[in-house]
């Protein structure tokens, strides 16, 4: 096993309590927040850790662990951790200046060719998703929905400037947060995320996923969404054309069985 990576903000806090090593936060005994994932013939579990630092203050983390849930692809076709996966891909969203979920605690190793992993991400719990937000939108103020508007907008417009997209993006994995001055946001679930190898027609999937699962918003509300990923301030020949593919690919999925 290859030395863990630990954020320069979290060592403290893990060394405090014991967990800055594989073995410790392995062992951990942890009630997970939902049932364990099976799909890949292994397990992944996820837990909340509440830790206390020095100051007596809480730290909130989410734990996840696994075992022989893996992923292949050209990198590791014999498979890896999907979570070796996810933590590259946060460490690049990082590196980019894209706003999404942090590190705190990243390790592997292979038992007895059983293949574990560890990640631990710190909660977002001044965030939340976009699909929660839904919920309450009708009781929202206009201000409220225009800065949500506009800080998921900003959120996606940043991935795609990258050339990279989500590539799994639901409302599920946008969180926002509204605060006295605007919004925030990031994004989380960052496993399938890659290059935009197909240029605008990756960038057509990713708004077409998020468009067809965000009905409870007004149609121009969507339409001042798009607008500001494509800081635009009216429409105009390209984005009516962008806004027909989208709809094309909306379509489409639609009519399939």
């Amino acid at each position: 096993m290859s030395a863990p990576f630990i954020a320069v903000n979290a060592r403290d806090i893990l060394a405090r309590h014991g967990l800055d090593s594989f073995e410790a936060l392995w062992a951990l005994k942890l009630e997970a927040v939902d049932a364990p994932n099976t799909e890949r013939g292994g397990w992944s579990s996820v837990f909340r850790l509440e830790l206390q630092d020095a100051n007596g203050a809480t730290q909130s983390f989410y734990l996840k662990r696994q075992e022989n849930y893996l992923a292949r692809g050209l990198r590791s076709p014999l498979g890896e951790p999907t979570f070796a996966r996810e933590f590259r891909a946060i460490q690049e969203y990082a590196h980019r200046g894209i706003p999404a979920l942090e590190t705190a605690f990243f390790a592997q190793r292979s038992v007895k060719g059983v293949q574990q992993a560890i990640l631990l991400t710190r909660a977002l719990d001044a965030y939340r998703p976009l699909d929660v937000w839904f919920k309450e939108w009708h009781t929202l103020g206009w201000r409220g929905r225009q800065d949500l508007i506009l800080a998921g907008a900003a959120l996606v417009r940043a991935l795609h400037n990258t050339g990279r997209i989500h590539n799994c993006l639901y409302p599920k994995h946008v969180f926002l947060k509204l605060d006295g001055d605007g919004a925030g946001a990031r994004l989380i679930d960052l496993e399938k995320t890659r290059p935009a190898w197909l240029g605008e027609r990756d960038y057509v999937r990713d708004l077409e996923s998020l468009h067809r699962r965000s009905t409870v918003p007004s149609r121009s509300q969507r339409l001042r969404f798009f607008l500001s990923y494509l800081c635009r301030p009216r429409l105009d020949e390209d984005a009516r054309r962008l806004l027909k593919r989208i709809d094309r690919r909306g379509s489409g999925k639609a009519k399939r069985p």
